[in-house]
């Protein structure tokens, strides 16, 4: 790629694109709790309580519910940047997709299901990905 691109090493790489990198000699660890603290910061979830699930068990969510509308574009920058986080974090991409599916007319319901979504990241901002490395002989 160095003959192609200007490149430059110059140190170990520790931030990508929004997921925070660590390194060992036998593993690399991809995380995003930098970008969930900002997510309950934009949101102002911070001081919400922590929840075990992303969604409940019982949830039902339909398009013609009764409840009133809410704000698209806030719930439409909810559901982008939880849809990025899905990168890093396979625990959520179910109850994110499914409130996906709502964006076009979002309910009170809907944005509460975000909102579970939300507190569920809070109390788990500690999980990460671990990839082992790899190691090919010729």
């Amino acid at each position: 790629m160095g003959s192609e691109f200007e490149m430059s090493m110059m140190s170990e790489l520790n931030f990508f694109l929004g997921l925070q990198i660590k390194q060992n000699s036998n593993r690399t660890m991809i995380h995003q709790q930098k970008h969930v603290n900002e997510l309950l910061k934009r949101f102002k979830m911070e001081d919400s309580k922590e929840i075990d699930t992303s969604i409940a068990t019982d949830t039902k969510l339909d398009i013609d519910e009764p409840a009133s509308s809410v704000y698209q574009k806030l719930y439409r920058g909810m559901i982008g940047s939880l849809l990025y986080l899905t990168s890093s974090r396979p625990d959520i991409v179910f109850s994110v997709g499914l409130c996906a599916r709502f964006q076009a007319n979002p309910k009170e319901s809907h944005l509460n299901a975000v909102k579970r979504i939300l507190r569920y990241l809070k109390g788990t901002t500690d999980l990460c990905l671990w990839y082992p490395k790899v190691v090919i002989s010729t």
